[in-house]
């Protein structure tokens, strides 16, 4: 049976993200993304609005970008999978779980000042569409669970095409 992971958020930042670095010297930042839902309830005759409040961790480049430009209030657009983690509590010995968005996307949005300009993607951590796969060229690898390796350049999908119009084929 087929199976897909993806999980596409776009929201605020709930708090400033803080950079952490593992052993090895890897980036790794969690941050908490609030997501508005509104729907209009007839039986009501009113507005309702909702908030879900989502956990991402973001690695390598990504968690630096977001330690660098992102910070309470800001929007982001995030695109990853999600991860369940699980562990015992120390303190009852009951098993316990959490779902959890790893991001492997990243897009800035709103204006370089902090304020919100309704998400049209005018800020940018690479100064071009505000958007940031971590290096990987949109595809992950097989390391540390699909995370960029740390010495992966940040190349081009569409790799080096030579230029010059001689090669225009007609």
């Amino acid at each position: 049976m087929a199976s897909f992971n993806r999980v596409i958020l776009m929201g605020n930042v709930t708090r400033d993200p803080q950079v952490r670095y593992t052993t090895g010297g890897m980036a790794v930042t969690e941050l908490g993304l609030a997501v508005n839902r509104q729907w209009y309830d007839k039986a009501s005759n009113q507005k309702k609005e909702e908030v879900t409040y989502v956990d991402v961790t973001l690695w390598g480049r990504q968690a630096e970008v977001a330690g660098e430009y992102l910070a309470k209030g800001r929007p982001v657009f995030i695109e990853g999978r999600l991860q369940l983690d699980t562990w015992d509590d120390k303190e009852t010995g009951q098993k316990r779980s959490k779902m959890r968005v790893v991001g492997e996307t990243l897009q800035l949005l709103g204006s370089r000042d902090g304020g919100s300009s309704g998400g049209r993607g005018e800020s940018s951590s690479r100064g071009d569409s505000g958007s940031f796969d971590g290096g990987r060229g949109g595809r992950g690898s097989s390391r540390d669970g699909g995370q960029p390796a740390p010495s992966e350049s940040m190349g081009s999908d569409y790799g080096d095409f030579g230029g010059g119009d001689d090669d225009v084929p007609f």
